[in-house]
């Protein structure tokens, strides 16, 4: 099949950080917003094209997101680390599995060790739980692979000191968690039509970009257009923050829509 350009779809299924906005127990002005823009499920994207629909990562909010975008099918699910925000959902792709059988899922080694552990009952050989979801993991390490005539780039990215990986599909990178990614890694980020990328908070923060750095990335890698996702409440009002951010450069929210 021919790897040329495909137009493609990107729903924003989430734009929050790990708990979330509204944050359990918390006060802040922007948990108690009332637009709905600052209403933030965690960090995930459906990517759909031609015929086929893809989602990166699918945590704890994943059956939320497929209900509200009402996704009729599901073709596989591409991990970005290990992390609960990114992969409590796991459980939830068994719809998808009844209509597929095996759900193929893409990540790295240390992942799938991961989601083994976690999720024994589900990658179980003998005596597996009838319910459970059936998986097919392919493991991506730093080489392109290619999904229904669609090559995808991996991006080895840290969050902290956990290396994690990113992902490239035509001239659109998604990368999430990001605190540091190096120079070899960037020339794989070149020419971008849209990056979308983390920017937690104003503050600096240990394992994440901070809005600053975010912005120093953009500013070096000059994509097209650029979506922060990945956000805490710290970061602010959605509507104040995005009055303040260079042109061409947006903050995503839950349920955007954007075609390439």
């Amino acid at each position: 099949m021919s790897l040329q350009k495909k137009l493609f779809k990107i729903t924003f299924l989430g734009t929050g950080t790990s708990q979330g906005i509204p944050m359990i127990a918390s006060n802040d002005p922007v948990c108690l917003s009332k637009d709905l823009k600052d209403k933030r499920l965690r960090s995930s994207i459906l990517i759909s094209w031609d015929t086929f629909s893809y989602v990166i990562d699918c945590g704890p909010d994943f059956r939320q997101q497929m209900l509200r975008e009402n996704v009729p099918f599901l073709h596989g699910v591409l991990f970005t680390h290990e992390h609960a925000d990114h992969t409590a959902g796991l459980d939830d792709l068994r719809p998808y599995c009844y209509q597929i059988g095996e759900m193929p899922i893409y990540l790295n080694a240390r992942v799938l060790q991961s989601l083994q552990q976690r999720f024994q009952y589900i990658f179980e050989e003998e005596n597996k739980y009838p319910g459970a979801p059936t998986v097919r993991a392919n493991i991506v390490d730093n080489s392109p692979f290619v999904l229904e005539g669609l090559k995808v780039i991996p991006i080895k990215v840290l969050h902290g000191n956990l290396p994690i990986t990113g992902y490239r599909f035509n001239n659109i990178a998604y990368l999430t968690d990001v605190k540091k990614i190096d120079n070899l890694e960037k020339e794989k980020l070149k020419n971008l039509d849209v990056l979308i990328v983390n920017a937690l908070r104003i503050q600096e923060h240990p394992t994440h970009f901070n809005l600053q750095e975010a912005l120093e990335l953009v500013a070096e890698l000059q994509p097209k257009k650029t979506y922060f996702t990945h956000i805490s409440h710290k970061l602010g009002f959605h509507k104040i923050v995005s009055e303040q951010l260079p042109e061409n450069v947006f903050l995503a929210f839950d349920g955007l829509q954007i075609e390439v």
